[in-house]
């Protein structure tokens, strides 16, 4: 049932941003919405369990956190930046993910990417490698304030 409801989704999205109804552009649009919908359908398989369609109170718990952390460190950077070169001093450090649940734990590593100024480069068991502009950003990264509010909102007990 998810599948007709993604492919209606997709639809309506498709419709909305080509505004175009002719032929030969809804027949592409079509096989656009078939082939996402093979390739959720092949995913769900493999992962055995369905997607649901909606908002949740998670997400919007995270995305205003995220923008903020996002204005926050951009405004660090540009200060780096516009300042003397001395103040770049590049990192790499390994930090835990051991709070944060396995399910969450890229979305945690791309939190991190998000944020300018720092980029995960790797994840591996627990932990995630991370490349910092400054050393600063390492550091509060270490002190586990994201790393918490990620547990927190994406937990698998809520």
């Amino acid at each position: 049932m998810h599948i007709v409801k993604w492919a209606a989704v997709l639809s309506i999205f498709w419709l909305l941003l080509s505004g175009f109804i002719e032929p030969l552009l809804l027949s592409f649009g079509a096989i656009s919405v078939v082939v996402v919908v093979f390739v959720l359908k092949r995913m769900d398989e493999v992962e055995n369990e369905s997607s649901q369609i909606g908002t949740s109170l998670r997400l919007i718990r995270y995305i205003p956190w995220l923008i903020g952390q996002i204005i926050s460190s951009s405004i660090h950077v540009t200060k780096l930046i516009w300042g003397s070169p001395d103040k770049v001093s590049p990192a790499i450090a390994t930090i835990s993910a051991n709070r944060v649940p396995p399910s969450s734990r890229v979305l945690y590593a791309n939190s991190i990417t998000l944020t300018p100024g720092t980029l995960s480069v790797d994840l591996e068991e627990g932990e995630i490698t991370v490349h910092a502009l400054h050393k600063s950003s390492i550091d509060e990264l270490k002190e586990g304030a994201m790393e918490k509010k990620i547990a927190g909102i994406w937990g698998e007990s809520k």
